[in-house]
Formats: C-alpha cells, structure tokens, sequence
C-alpha cells in the first residue's frame, strides 16, 4: 500500500508539472525551451524538481514588460480620489 501512495504522489507531481509548464508563459519560462521542459516534466521526480527550481517563471509583482496595468475601478484608484478630493475642496459650497 505504501508503493501505491508513492507511486500515485510521483504521478501527480509529473502531471501537475507538465501542465505547468504547458500553461507558462514562453517567454518568461528559464532556463530552457518549453518542449524541453515538457519532457523533463515526465522524468519522475527529476523534472518536477528542476522545473520547480530553475525552469519556473518567477512570480513578479505588477505588470510584466509586454502588459498593461490593471484597471482599477475609480474608487480603488488613489489618484482618481485624490484629485476628486481636491476638485471638491476646491468648488464653493452652496449650503450657504
């Protein structure tokens, strides 16, 4: 039963690999071309880990060089409520 559950995690660790690297970017993969990657992924054990250390692309915050910022809604955006604060200091008050 114990070879079961070792066999079944090193199979699931190939796949989730190889999906992995199916779905990165290719331009942001290291280390080597994606089919590459894709056939190491199959190497139990092996590949996962070197996909995981070096083959990876690496989480970055912000958008990448060939993206576009995310659009923030205007009530999550500071610059937005900034100048909305400073229009509305700015207007005379018609309380009287």
């Amino acid at each position: 039963m114990g070879r079961v559950f070792i066999v079944v995690i090193v199979v699931v660790l190939s796949v989730y690999t190889l999906f992995d690297v199916l779905a990165a970017d290719r331009q942001r993969v290291r280390g080597m071309a994606k089919p590459f990657w894709a056939l190491l992924a199959l190497l139990p054990l092996i590949g996962p880990g070197f996909w995981l250390a070096l083959g990876r692309p690496q989480s970055r915050r912000g958008p990448t060089p060939g993206q576009q910022r995310r659009t923030l809604a205007p009530d999550d955006d500071p610059d937005f409520l900034w100048k909305l604060d400073r229009k509305r200091r700015q207007k005379p008050d018609d309380d009287g």
